[in-house]
C-alpha cells in the first residue's frame, strides 16, 4: 500500500472514530434529557410515555395523603390536576399551596410515579417554566371584565 492511501486510511479511520464518539455522546445526553411539563400538557398528551419527564405546578390545598413513606398529593396549574405517588422522605419547605417539581414517569393508571421531589427553597423562587405556566393558566382562567367607561369615585 502506498503511502497515500496509507494516510487516507489513517484519516478515514480517525474520522470513523470521532463520528462514534460523537454519536454515543449525543445519545446520552438525549437519553439524560428530562423536559418540563404543567398538568395541562400531561392530560393534553403532550408528555412522553415511558420516558422521565419534570412535573411542575402547585401542590393542591387537602390533597397530601401520608401512608408512611408513601405520599400521595396532587400537582395543579390551576386548569388541570395530576396525582403523584412519592415513597420518600419529601422536602421541608414541601406545603400544600406551594410551587413543586416533581421527576418521574407517568404511569398507565394516570398517576405520575415520582422519583424525586423538589420544592422551592423561598419565597421569590419558583422555576420559570413553572411559573410561566401558571401565569398563563391564571389569564386563561380569569374572566375578562368589561372595559368601563367611569372611572372609580365619578
Amino acid at each position: 500500500m502506498s503511502p497515500r492511501r496509507q494516510r487516507l486510511a489513517w484519516v478515514a479511520g480517525v474520522l470513523v472514530a470521532l463520528a462514534a464518539a460523537g454519536a454515543l455522546v449525543l445519545n446520552a445526553f438525549r437519553s439524560n434529557l428530562v423536559f418540563f411539563f404543567t398538568p395541562t400538557q400531561v392530560a393534553q398528551g403532550d408528555a412522553p410515555v415511558q420516558r422521565a419527564f419534570r412535573l411542575g405546578g402547585l401542590v393542591r390545598e387537602g390533597s397530601l395523603v401520608r401512608d408512611g413513606l408513601v405520599v400521595r398529593f396532587t400537582v395543579t396549574d390551576l386548569q388541570r390536576e395530576v396525582p403523584v405517588r412519592y415513597e420518600g422522605v419529601l422536602p421541608d419547605l414541601f406545603k400544600p399551596g406551594k410551587g413543586v417539581v416533581a421527576q418521574g414517569q407517568l404511569g398507565q393508571d394516570g398517576v405520575f410515579v415520582a422519583r424525586e421531589v423538589l420544592a422551592k427553597h423561598d419565597e421569590n423562587y419558583m422555576p420559570p417554566e413553572a411559573a410561566e405556566a401558571l401565569r398563563r393558566a391564571a389569564s386563561a382562567s380569569e374572566p375578562r371584565a368589561a372595559p368601563t367607561l367611569v372611572g372609580p369615585g365619578r
